[in-house]
């Protein structure tokens, strides 16, 4: 069995296009033409498909670089018979951005040919979907049609804005370069016989009966903005006929495209599919399937009631305000994992009067080193030692099996201008109380300022919401699917406690404890929180 290197592939004269998703995991058997790594441009997307089966050695690229022709993606042991160490090019050159997109001829009266562009070799190519019609304006760089061949799917974009005179193509066609697409009434008049404009947006398909990879791991609480509305490979999924640009707008909303039931020809997800199907999730007439479950019959519907429709304008004035990204899709997630997931939350107090006096004395030993030691700093110490004691805290269910980590990636809720994020403390085991509070005030102010990356906000085995700054007594934190377990924090007060002899005034801090009782039950809560207790209250325990 030899090892065969898999390399980046002719694509034109893109440079440094960034990886923005990994489809596969050292291990994994793979086969031939199954999509390894996504890689996206400003102007394309395009999968990397393996040149021959095997199974995966080492992975060579991680999400967040950037990549080149030639660049090595992985090593993967062959079981086919072939030539040396090496990989066959199997992804379609996408166009250059400088080529141009589509060729415009007048005819003297500002109506423009739009005609297929350069597409290289193919010829032929099948119309999937015309996304027109006449009298539709369009935009610049509005897609027209869809074209796709069995390696590539593309977007024909116009170059101009104005109203469709004709379509010339219906859906079955076959065009190759040159073919008249439409011709555009444009508003400006007549156009120079050819005009650059953006290429095509390209995306290597998968051939229909080529087997699916799985997801990338879950992003654990990842920016609620990171993880995916639904799991990917559930059983029971669609076949994920989708444009480019369908798919690109999929993933920024967090919808796994396989999930989508098509309303286009042949079952095509248009662009209205993804944004009914988020509508759904959000509004509860859609729930997603947990993880590793199979699909419920009839789209695992809760029947539930339609989201009333009020016209809030006529009761008083108002002023409507979009929300941000970041709240669409955890909304979204945060629907579904009340839904899917039978939450009890289990309340306890700690004693954090000696605590809060050694954490006042370590920011004076600190100060002029700049380390800023925040409760939060020494809670997520303690919940390191709880989750070594309780491991099933730090578990994860799949299906009927109960996964667990052996490492300890602390996430913790981050409240920045745009909504909650998750930045994600990594073996948190392995660094002291100086090394957490540094990194979590490095996260924090990358979150604040929106920069932080997709791998610094995912892997997490178990979460903290902390609102201590703010108040509040107790209250439920929500669990961060695939994660069991979610801690609460909120404010700590003074308050007398019994001491045998007298009334003492402590500071107290209430604890919430949100489980899935799914993998917990009371008791193990009722212990795990105890034992933190018991950790906060004298930290000396953990020294033993």
């Amino acid at each position: 069995m030899r090892v065969t290197k898999i390399e980046v592939p002719d694509i034109g004269d893109y440079r440094n296009v960034p990886v923005i998703e990994i489809l596969v995991e050292v291990g994994q058997r793979v086969e031939k033409e199954q999509s390894l790594v996504t890689l996206e441009s400003d102007k394309a997307t395009m999968e990397v498909p393996s040149s021959a089966k095997g199974v995966i050695k080492e992975i060579k690229v991680k999400v967040g670089e950037t990549v080149s022709e030639g660049a090595l993606i992985l090593l993967l042991e062959n079981e086919e018979a072939g030539p040396g160490a090496g990989s066959e090019s199997l992804a379609p050159v996408p166009t250059p951005a400088s080529s141009p997109a589509a060729t415009f001829a007048t005819n003297g009266h500002g109506v423009q040919e739009v005609k297929v562009p350069d597409i290289g070799d193919y010829k032929d190519i099948p119309v999937i979907e015309v996304a027109v019609k006449v009298g539709d304006r369009v935009e610049k760089e509005q897609s027209l049609v869809t074209l796709e061949s069995d390696k590539a799917t593309m977007d024909v974009p116009s170059s101009a804005a104005g109203v469709v005179k004709e379509v010339k193509v219906k859906v079955g066609d076959n065009v190759s370069e040159g073919s008249v697409i439409v011709l555009l009434e444009t508003e400006g008049g007549p156009a120079p016989a050819a005009a650059a404009a953006p290429a095509p947006k390209q995306e290597v398909e998968k051939p229909s009966d080529a087997p699916q990879p799985p997801p990338p791991a879950p992003a654990s609480p990842s920016a609620l903005a990171q993880a995916p509305l639904i799991p990917a490979g559930v059983g029971g999924a669609l076949p994920s006929h989708a444009s480019p640009s369908v798919r690109k707008f999929a993933r920024e909303l967090g919808v796994d495209v396989s999930q989508v039931q098509g309303t286009g020809p042949k079952g095509r997800i248009t662009q209205d599919d993804v944004t009914a199907f988020v509508k759904g999730v959000m509004t509860g007439q859609r729930a997603a399937p947990a993880a590793g479950a199979p699909a419920v019959a009839g789209g695992g519907e809760l029947n539930l009631l339609p989201w009333p429709k009020v016209d809030f304008a006529k009761f008083g004035p108002i002023d409507p305000k979009p929300l941000s990204r970041i709240k669409k899709i955890s909304g979204a997630n945060l629907h579904r994992n009340w839904v899917m997931i039978p939450h009890v939350t289990n309340n306890d107090e700690a004693d954090i009067t000696e605590l809060e006096a050694l954490r006042v004395q370590l920011n004076k030993e600190h100060e002029k080193a700049g380390v800023k030691f925040t409760m939060l700093a020494f809670v997520i110490k303690a919940v390191v030692f709880a989750l070594k004691k309780f491991p099933t805290f730090n578990a994860s269910l799949d299906g009927d099996n109960l996964v667990f980590k052996q490492y300890y990636n602390v996430g913790f809720a981050a409240d920045t201008p745009n909504g909650l994020v998750v930045p994600v403390i990594r073996n948190a085991d392995q660094k002291g109380l100086v090394e957490i509070a540094t990194e979590m005030a490095d996260l924090s102010k990358a979150a604040r300022e929106g920069k932080l990356k997709p791998d610094q906000m995912q892997g997490g085995c178990f979460s903290i919401s902390s609102l201590g700054g703010i108040g509040g007594t107790t209250f439920t934190p929500i669990i961060n699917a695939p994660e069991v377990a979610i801690l609460g924090l909120s404010r700590g007060a003074m308050k007398p406690v019994w001491d045998g002899k007298q009334f003492v005034p402590r500071l107290i801090l209430p604890i919430s404890l949100s489980f899935d009782h799914r993998a917990l039950d009371g008791a193990e809560a009722g212990r795990f929180n105890a034992y933190l207790v018991s950790l906060l209250t004298d930290c000396r325990r953990m020294l033993l």
